[in-house]
């Protein structure tokens, strides 16, 4: 869903965020030059028995972005579009949300290219064991912890698990987060990013003291975190007027019944939103979703969704990254001129990173949290780290998402300082 007429290098983003937050802190290049640059990355090649006796081989990524604050951490991708330089900026994206909410991870991210709807539960098994082999020299509980990201899911997670723990002759649940409660994973985290979205996102309108009941929003993307931030918002009083998937959009002008659309997206993996018609609903595209009139807009799709070429179509007035890095440099100049105020991704999204942390703790102390516990524990961390980055961007006249990275940087760069270059 790129549409932007230049070639779109997420890694730039990165780069340019870091070097202007640097520069506002008085950092000298050679303070923050490491950041810029990954510490790791591995490309792997991974052959595959297909489900008709044939082999195909799939290219696959880790990359570790920093591991000066703690161990990496960050999702592995399954999708058709996963590039080098998508990867290397999702681990750099990592490593900057881990820092401004404070928890003592560092930034890793992994993927592969391929198309898991094309794929059976045995192909995308083999595969992921296979890929999981390959990676094993660099991942483990003090090293680095993948976690669930785009085309990947718990079951996903239980199979790295499981193959990492063959692999070590005995069983290391804390190698993974976002695993099936039953193999050690957390209660609550399946929920947990979409919930940190929601959570900001009332943040947010009570900073600007907006109403929240009644309130309108619309969510791009139904996937586990546009889908659960569009049913919590809904079930905080929010009026969900626009929600989409790859298919399209729907949009209701006196809102979504967003429990029953949740319901239709679960019944069948095949379902999608251009199939669901209901009275008064409306199909729409995900061009024309990005540019309803709307307080408040959540984009939990893919990256790049606003851009320079429609970001002064963009009608919200509050948007809120579920994404990462939904919106580019260009678009970020458009929406802060025209006065449109947007919750960076490092802080809005990192709800699921936070919980993964918990996850991790439980798995390496042994001990089990209730989902309630879990929950306040995510909040207080959310609530906090908003404050932190409100408070910069009002005391700097900067952006939110230039705030978070005032926060983020300073604790990245710090920490490499600090630690110093070995030898």
């Amino acid at each position: 869903m790129n549409t932007s007429s230049t070639k779109y290098n997420p890694y730039d983003n990165v780069i340019s965020t870091v070097r202007h937050a640097a520069s506002i802190l008085g950092y000298t290049p050679s303070d923050y030059e490491a950041v810029l640059h990954p510490e790791r990355e591995l490309k792997v090649s991974i052959p595959v028995r297909m489900d008709d006796g044939s082999v195909r081989v799939f290219e696959g990524y880790r990359i570790q972005h920093s591991t000066s604050r703690g161990p990496a951490k960050g999702g592995i991708r399954y999708h058709q579009d996963v590039s080098i330089d998508e990867v290397k900026a999702l681990a750099a994206w990592m490593t900057f949300k881990c820092a401004v909410v404070n928890i003592p991870y560092g930034g890793g991210k992994g993927g592969i290219i391929c198309n898991p709807s094309e794929l059976s539960d045995a192909e995308i098994r083999r595969l992921t064991r296979r890929f999981t082999a390959m990676i094993a020299p660099i991942i483990g509980p003090e090293q680095d912890i993948p976690a669930p990201d785009v085309g990947t899911n718990a079951n996903v997670m239980g199979w790295i698990m499981d193959t990492y723990s063959m692999l070590k002759g005995h069983c290391v649940p804390g190698v993974v987060t976002g695993k099936p409660l039953e193999l050690g994973g957390a209660l609550g985290r399946s929920e947990a990013t979409g919930r940190g979205v929601m959570i900001t996102s009332l943040n947010a309108l009570r900073a600007l003291q907006i109403p929240i009941s009644g309130t309108t929003a619309v969510v791009q993307g139904m996937g586990n975190v546009g889908s659960i931030s569009a049913k919590l918002l809904h079930m905080a009083g929010m009026k969900i007027i626009g929600v989409s998937d790859v298919s399209g959009g729907l949009f209701c002008e006196s809102g979504l019944d967003i429990p029953e659309i949740i319901r239709y997206l679960s019944a069948d993996r095949g379902n999608l939103l251009k199939d669901y018609e209901k009275e008064n609903v409306k199909h729409i595209t995900n061009k024309e979703l990005l540019e309803l009139n709307t307080t408040l807009l959540v984009p939990a799709a893919l990256e790049n969704q606003i851009n320079a070429d429609n970001a002064d179509r963009i009608h919200a007035r509050v948007i809120v990254e579920g994404a990462n890095g939904p919106t580019s440099i260009e678009a970020d100049e458009i929406l802060k001129k025209r006065g449109i105020v947007l919750v960076p991704d490092i802080l809005a999204n990192a709800g699921g990173v936070v919980v993964s942390y918990f996850e991790w703790v439980q798995n390496i102390q042994s001990v089990s949290w209730s989902e309630e516990h879990v929950n306040e524990q995510l909040k207080a961390i959310m609530d906090q780290a908003f404050k932190s980055v409100w408070d910069i961007s009002e005391e700097k006249h900067t952006t939110l998402r230039t705030g978070a990275y005032l926060i983020a940087v300073k604790r990245v760069v710090d920490a490499k300082n600090l630690r110093g270059i070995w030898p």
